[in-house]
């Protein structure tokens, strides 16, 4: 579904991404994964349309999406659930969500999608008429989910979702993830400092160092690396 080939990204002529190169096949759920300022999140910045790479391509079932603006992308089919949530705090659950279905004009449609994201997170129904910046920080994440969600996506994308969450609330999204692939068959693409958890849901994984793509394998091959476990799990 996903290809991206020789990803170069830089800020002010700094290379942040060098040559990075990875695949997300349909019905995968995949983890990026390593230290914080490896360029995990500039990568998922870059497939969203948020930044331009100065060399490489990125190929959602074999069309370009470089120069693409962001919301022309997600009417392609990705969304990106962001770093640090990113809600409108003072709307309410149910406005948020309504931005997030901003790409389909279709009253049933968005009805339906309503239905499906309640059913899914069904704290959300109880607090659809609360403001965002109101809820805990467990109920905000869901609620980042859901409001990428209402977009339809094909390929779902999210970048630290598990940052500043209690260890049961980690263990409740990283479930639904989960539950999302297995049940619905969406293809996912999970960026996380959390390299344990990540890889042990994950088909299949890439460790990110420095900007570059230094291993690569299923999520199980990658937690039984020496590499891995001296790395990053401080093992």
């Amino acid at each position: 579904m996903l290809v991206v080939k020789d990803l170069w990204v830089r800020y002010d002529e700094i290379p942040v991404l060098r040559g990075v190169s990875l695949e997300v096949r349909e019905g995968e759920l995949v983890a990026l994964v390593g230290a914080n300022g490896a360029g995990k999140s500039t990568f998922l910045k870059t497939v969203a349309g948020l930044l331009t790479p100065y060399q490489g391509d990125v190929l959602l079932e074999g069309r370009s999406l470089v120069g693409l603006p962001p919301h022309q992308i997600v009417r392609q089919g990705i969304a990106l659930v962001p770093e640090g949530r990113r809600l409108f705090t003072r709307l309410t659950v149910y406005e948020n969500l309504l931005t997030g279905a901003a790409t389909r004009p279709d009253p049933q449609e968005r009805r339906q999608m309503l239905e499906e994201v309640f059913d899914l997170f069904p704290r959300l129904a109880e607090r659809r008429h609360q403001k965002a910046g109101t809820l805990s920080g467990g109920e905000q994440q869901m609620l980042a989910i859901a409001r990428a969600l209402m977009a339809r996506p094909r390929l779902l994308m999210l970048d630290e979702p598990s940052l500043g969450l209690m260890p049961k609330l980690v263990d409740l999204i990283l479930e639904t993830l989960q539950r999302l692939n297995r049940e619905q068959g969406m293809t996912i693409l999970l960026v996380e400092q959390n390299v344990r958890e990540a890889l042990d849901i994950a088909h299949r994984g890439y460790v990110l160092q420095s900007g570059r793509i230094v291993m690569q394998g299923t999520g199980q091959e990658l937690l039984a690396s020496e590499e891995i476990q001296k790395a990053y799990l401080g093992m």
